[in-house]
C-alpha cells in the first residue's frame, strides 16, 4: 500500500514475486546487509574474530595456500577461517553476491565493484602419464580425452582456447569436481589436462605424471585476490590482506 504497487502474485500453488517484487526484495537485501555491517563495526575491537569466508581455486588451495592459512590461524585463532574452493567464475560471483568476503582467481579481473590484488603468476602445463615422453604434434590431443573441472574454471578455458586456436576438437571432455581426481586419472591414462606447473611438480616427485609445456600465449595465468570495493572489511579480512601483502614473494 506504501509503495502503491503490487508485489506478488498470489495462485494456489502460494505466492510469486512480481518483477517490482524482485526490485524491492534486491534493496531488502542491502538493507539487512547494512544493518549487519553497522552490528559488527560497533561490536569489533581491534582483536580480529568471529567469521571470514574465503574462496580459492583448488589448485592453489592445494599448493599455495596451507602456509598462508596455517600462519593466519595460528596468529588470529579467534577468526572462523572457512575456504570454499571452486571455479574462477563462481568465486567471482559469490564474492560480487557477498557470499564470501575475497577469493583467489585467474587474473586479469576488471570490475567496477572489485578491488583486485596480483598474488603470483602460474605457468601452465600439459599434463600427461609418464607412457607419453613426448607429444609428436598437438593433433595427438585430437584423439585423447580432455580432463577438466566443470565450466567457470579458468584453466579449462585456456586449455579450450588453445586447441580451438590449433583447430582441434578433441573427441571426448570429462568434468571432474576435485583436483585430486583429474591427477589419479591422468596418472592411470586416462587421458590429459591442463594444470598449474607448481601442483604438476608436486606430484613428478612420485613420477606419476609428466609435464609438456605449451605457447606462452596460453600458459601464463595471474592468480589475484578479489573483494568487493564497497563491502564492509572486517578486522578479520583486513589482517587477512595484510599477511597476504606480506607473503607475496613467500608463495
Amino acid at each position: 500500500n506504501e509503495l502503491e504497487t503490487e508485489l506478488f502474485y498470489r495462485h494456489n500453488r502460494g505466492v510469486t514475486l512480481t518483477d517490482k517484487g524482485k526490485i524491492l526484495l534486491a534493496y531488502t537485501e542491502k538493507i539487512f546487509r547494512l544493518i549487519d555491517e553497522a552490528k559488527y563495526e560497533l561490536a569489533e575491537d581491534d582483536k580480529p574474530k568471529g567469521p571470514l569466508s574465503i574462496g580459492s581455486m583448488e589448485t592453489t588451495a592445494a599448493v599455495r595456500l596451507p602456509k598462508l592459512l596455517a600462519t593466519f590461524h595460528r596468529e588470529y585463532p579467534d577468526v572462523d577461517l572457512t575456504l570454499k574452493t571452486g571455479p574462477t567464475n563462481q568465486h567471482i560471483n559469490d564474492v560480487l553476491r557477498y557470499e564470501v568476503d575475497g577469493a583467489f582467481v585467474a587474473g586479469p579481473i576488471e570490475h567496477p565493484e572489485l578491488a583486485c590484488i596480483s598474488v603470483f603468476e602460474e605457468e601452465l602445463v600439459l599434463v600427461t602419464d609418464t607412457s607419453v615422453e613426448t607429444l609428436q604434434s598437438i593433433t595427438d590431443l585430437k584423439n585423447r580425452t580432455i580432463l577438466v573441472f566443470r565450466k567457470g574454471c579458468s584453466y579449462r578455458a585456456r586449455l579450450e582456447a588453445w586447441l580451438h586456436h590449433e583447430g582441434i576438437i578433441p573427441e571426448k571432455i570429462m568434468e571432474f569436481g576435485t583436483l585430486d581426481g583429474i591427477i589419479g586419472c591422468v596418472a592411470a591414462g586416462l587421458g590429459v589436462s591442463l594444470l598449474p606447473k607448481s601442483v604438476v611438480e608436486k606430484q613428478m616427485m612420485n613420477e606419476q605424471l609428466l609435464k609438456h609445456p605449451i605457447p606462452d600465449k596460453f600458459g601464463k595465468v595471474i592468480t589475484v585476490f578479489i573483494y568487493r570495493k564497497d563491502g564492509y572489511m572486517s578486522a578479520g579480512l583486513k589482517k587477512f590482506i595484510e599477511l597476504l601483502m606480506e607473503n607475496l614473494f613467500e608463495t
